[in-house]
């Protein structure tokens, strides 16, 4: 087989295949990449650099979740009462055979292991007793959060909006994570460059790309020239950290992204069996320092390779979340040993795959037709996507992938 030449079909990866290359990809290329120090506001959708480990205790020291009575709880009632505790207090020791009334949130004076709710207590001449209860009754151990010392994010973890309250409590005002990837946007195809077809793929990846936290810009359109093709790629790969290009990753005549990318560097792989969306192909540039993914054009089977394949590149999290639900209708499957992504909407439970001659897209009657469909944009309004190796029968249980899932 010549350089140019595309591998048979019994060389595709399988999605899974697929899907852990470009994670050894990231993990590989991901701790060459520059970092920064940013205030936890700006943490969500970030990727860790340095790993983070507690540097201290949480809570630093134990203190009351309720409204009510510290004491030493293997003492016996009554107990006479000290001065109460109030949180932004420093409570001397607690004297044996004493309890202190406290506040929630309050710091447990030392000698005190449990709390009496208010409710549950009686004060009779300065002296209280009350139901009998356990040490750490009401109390918020210290430690008990996080210990220090403890590993809390590995390098190359992403983090999210909630992550800032872990680390808020920690002390920590900054953490040092990755910059976000510069990614530039190319589409191929003379009909594109020349206006007679509109780019639909480029607003969606770039989309995604901003969704996934990192910065995208569309840099046009390039003809199916090979010559131009290749150059505009390695124009684009010094001054990205990621190329995208959409369209010519297929077998045609005019399909010259594979051949430049081969050119550039190296292809890690070209086709992938899942339908639609089977010619992407993720390469290294080595002299450029830089990634390239190039997205097949139509665009639903676009949209959805690039959730499925790409997406971990820039998140680390291959995961595929689902809901339960009931197919409508059979869905048969053409041409067996692939992965197929059935767009569906959701009521109530009930999966209709959309596309069915049933559902409000008619495109395919007993058959899925990836081919088509890949192409019909309407499919978008979707819910989400069955990803299926076999034949769906109607009232089957299947797991839907919703969209946000992949877009997230």
């Amino acid at each position: 087989m010549t350089a140019h030449e595309t591998p048979a079909d019994d060389e595709m990866l399988h999605l899974d295949d697929a899907v852990e290359r470009v994670l050894a990809l990231r993990e590989e290329w991901l701790p060459r990449r520059p970092s920064e120090r940013v205030p936890l506001d700006r943490v969500a959708g970030r990727t860790v650099a340095d790993p983070i480990r507690a540097p201290v205790d949480v809570p630093a020291e134990s203190h009351a979740t309720m409204d009510g009575f510290a004491f030493d709880a293997t003492e016996e009632y009554p107990l006479d009462l000290a001065e109460g505790v109030f949180p932004e207090d420093e409570p001397p020791p607690l004297d044996a055979g004493t309890a202190v009334r406290i506040a929630t949130g309050a710091p447990l004076p030392s000698g005190a292991n449990t709390v009496l709710k208010r409710e549950e207590a009686t004060v009779e001449d300065g002296r209280l007793s009350g139901t009998e209860i356990e040490p750490g009754t009401y109390v918020y151990q210290r430690g008990s959060n996080v210990s220090a010392g403890t590993d809390l994010f590995a390098a190359g973890d992403r983090l999210g909006a909630k992550d800032a309250l872990l680390l808020g409590d920690l002390a920590l005002d900054e953490v040092t994570v990755h910059e976000r990837c510069s990614v530039g946007l190319l589409a191929t195809g003379t009909e594109i460059h020349e206006g007679r077809h509109r780019d639909l793929d480029s607003p969606m990846l770039a989309g995604l790309v901003r969704s996934w936290g990192h910065e995208a810009t569309y840099e046009g359109s390039v003809p199916d020239e090979v010559d131009r093709v290749e150059s505009r790629i390695a124009e684009l790969a010094e001054e990205y950290d990621v190329v995208v290009t959409t369209g010519g990753t297929s077998v045609g005549d005019k399909d010259y992204v594979i051949r430049a990318l081969d050119d550039l560097g190296e292809v890690l792989f070209h086709r992938v069996r899942l339908r639609p969306g089977k010619p992407i192909a993720v390469a290294r540039l080595p002299d450029h320092d830089a990634i390239a993914l190039a997205i097949p054009g139509k665009p639903v089977g676009a949209h959805l390779v690039t959730t499925l394949v790409a997406r971990p590149l820039f998140t680390g999290d291959a995961s595929l979340p689902t809901v339960p639900a009931r197919m409508a209708r059979d869905v048969g499957l053409a041409v067996e040993g692939f992965t197929y992504g059935i767009p569906v909407t959701l009521d109530d439970g009930v999966a209709m795959p959309l596309g069915h001659v049933d559902s409000p897209l008619s495109v395919y009657e007993d058959t899925f037709d990836p081919s088509v469909l890949s192409s019909s944009t309407r499919a978008v309004t979707a819910d989400g996507v069955v990803l299926t190796e076999s034949p769906v029968a109607a009232d089957e249980s299947v797991d839907v992938v919703p969209y946000p899932v992949l877009e997230r």
